[in-house]
C-alpha cells in the first residue's frame, strides 16, 4: 500500500505510537523491530487496546483489515514522516552539535513560543525513530518547528535532513563527542557539518557561533549567515557572572542582563543563539528576555539542586571530553570551602578513551577538592589518587555510610553511568 493512503488514515488518526505499552484508543501503531524485539508480534495486542491501525512487516498470524502490510516498518514511518513535513510550508529550525543541543533546542522553543505556535522535539527523541514521531506530532496549527539531530556517525545528520528539510540550522559545537563511531575530532566535524551541507544547497540560514573559527568555515557559503558571539558578531553577548546562574550581558537596546537558571558559563552559546533566533523572527525583546530566566531545567542537564544541606550541580544526561573538562573548569571557578566532585566514565570514546580519561585525571589534579568519585568507564584503567567505585550505586552507598555535608558538589557522567542515582544519598 501506498505512503499517500497510509497518509489518509494518518489524518484521521494523527497519534502514533511504537510501544504497545503506551497505547491509547485511536492511535496507529508501528510494529517496529530490533534485535531484542520484534513489534509485529504484539500486533494483536495492539488492536484490542484500540490502535486504529497496526503497520507491520511481517505475517501476524492473523487476518484483520486494521492490518497496514508494509516492506520495512522503520522505513515506512519516516517515509510518512517526510510526507507529512512537506504538507507546511513554515520555518523548520534544526539543531545539533556535540554539547548543548536539548538545552539550546529547549531555549528557542521557549522564545519562540512566546510569538508563535512551536513544535519541537519532545525529551530526547532526536535519533532516527524519535524525529520522525516528533515530526507526526505536528499539528496543522504550527507557525515554527524546532527539531534536535543527535548522531554518532557520519552520514546520520544527512539521513534525517532528508525528513526535516530544514529551512534554518545550528550547530551549536563540534567537540569530543562520539569518537568512537565519528572517526575522530574531524570526523565529529564533517558529521554534524552534513546539516550545514543540506543548508548550502537548499538556500538555506545558519545561525553561527563566530567565536568558533571552525564553525565559521564549516559554514562558508551558505545563502544567510546570522553570527552570535561575544564580539564582533550580528548579536553579541558576555557571562558577567555564572555563581551559582549563568548571568549573561547582551547588546540588545539598554544593554539589559539576563539572568538565567542555568548553570556554568559554558551555557553562554546557548543563551545567545536563543536570542538571534528571537530577534531574527521579531520577538520583542523583553519576551527573549523573559522567556530565557523563566527557563528551568528539569532534565539533568545543568541543575541547581538543593539536598539537605549540600547544593548540587547536576548535569548526568552527557558526558564527553569537551563537556567534562567544561563542567570542571566551571565547577573549579566557584567560590566555596566544600567542594566534591563525582564523576562516571565517558562512553563511545573508541581507542581515544585512555587517553581521554588520563586527561580528565590531570585536569582534577590542577585543583584542591575535599574529596573526588570516580564511577566506572575506563577510570578504572587509568591511574589516579581518587575514590574509585565501579557502579553509581556502589558510590551511593559509600556516601550513605559518609555522609556529606553543607557541601557543593558536581554531579558529572554518560546517562548509561546513570549518576543520578547518587542524588538520594546527598
Amino acid at each position: 500500500m501506498s505512503i499517500e493512503k497510509l497518509y489518509e488514515i494518518y489524518l484521521q488518526y494523527p497519534q502514533v505510537q511504537t510501544d504497545t505499552r503506551k497505547i491509547s484508543k485511536g492511535e496507529i501503531f508501528f510494529a517496529l523491530k530490533g534485535p531484542n524485539f520484534n513489534g509485529n508480534k504484539f500486533a494483536k495486542q495492539a488492536l484490542e487496546m484500540g490502535a486504529a491501525l497496526v503497520v507491520a512487516d511481517e505475517e501476524t498470524g492473523f487476518t484483520d483489515e486494521r492490518i497496514f502490510p508494509v516492506e520495512n516498518v522503520l522505513e515506512t514511518l519516516q517515509q510518512l514522516a517526510l510526507h507529512h513535513r512537506k504538507q507546511f510550508k513554515i520555518p523548520f529550525i534544526a539543531i545539533t552539535g556535540s554539547n548543548g543541543k536539548t538545552t539550546t533546542k529547549e531555549l528557542v522553543h521557549a522564545v519562540l513560543s512566546t510569538k508563535y505556535k512551536t513544535y519541537t522535539t519532545q525529551g530526547n527523541l532526536n535519533n532516527h525513530i524519535g524525529i520522525p514521531l516528533t515530526m507526526l506530532a505536528i499539528r496543522n496549527d504550527v507557525e515554527m518547528a524546532v527539531i534536535e539531530m543527535g548522531a554518532n556517525h557520519q552520514k546520520e545528520i544527512e539521513s534525517y535532513c532528508r525528513i526535516v528539510l530544514p529551512t534554518y540550522g545550528i550547530i551549536t559545537n563540534c567537540g569530543k563527542a562520539h569518537l568512537e563511531g565519528f572517526g575522530g575530532v574531524e570526523g565529529v566535524r564533517k558529521g554534524k557539518g552534513e546539516l550545514y551541507d543540506f543548508l548550502r544547497v537548499n538556500n538555506g540560514t545558519a545561525f553561527v557561533m563566530w567565536d568558533y573559527d571552525y564553525l565559521r568555515d564549516m559554514s562558508k557559503d551558505i545563502p544567510e549567515i546570522i553570527t552570535y558571539g561575544t564580539s564582533g558578531s550580528d548579536y553579541n553577548g558576555q557571562a558577567v557572572q555564572s555563581e551559582p546562574f549563568l548571568e549573561v550581558k547582551t547588546d540588545l537596546p539598554g544593554n539589559p542582563k539576563i539572568h538565567s537558571q542555568l548553570v556554568g558559563d559554558y551555557n553562554l552559546p546557548n543563551i545567545l543563539v536563543a536570542v538571534t533566533v528571537g530577534k531574527y523572527f521579531s520577538v520583542e525583546d523583553k519576551e527573549i528576555i523573559m522567556a530565557i530566566e523563566n527557563y528551568n531545567p528539569s532534565n539533568s542537564r545543568s541543575q541547581l539542586v538543593q539536598k539537605g544541606t549540600n547544593q548540587v550541580i547536576l548535569d548526568a544526561y552527557n558526558a564527553n571530553p569537551t563537556s567534562m573538562r567544561a563542567a570542571i573548569e566551571n565547577f573549579a571557578r566557584q567560590h566555596h570551602d566544600n567542594k566534591r566532585i563525582l564523576i562516571g566514565g565517558m562512553m563511545e570514546m573508541g581507542e581515544e578513551s585512555l587517553h581521554e580519561h588520563a586527561d580528565i585525571i590531570s585536569l582534577l589534579q590542577k585543583f584542591t577538592w575535599q574529596d573526588v568519585i570516580l564511577v566506572g568507564g575506563d577510570f578504572a584503567h587509568v591511574p589516579h589518587p581518587f575514590r574509585f567505585f565501579n557502579t553509581s550505586v556502589e558510590a551511593s552507598d559509600w556516601l550513605k555510610a559518609n555522609p556529606v555535608k553543607q557541601a557543593l558538589v558536581l554531579v558529572k557522567g554518560s546517562r548509561s553511568m546513570q549518576m543520578e542515582k547518587v542524588m538520594d544519598s546527598l
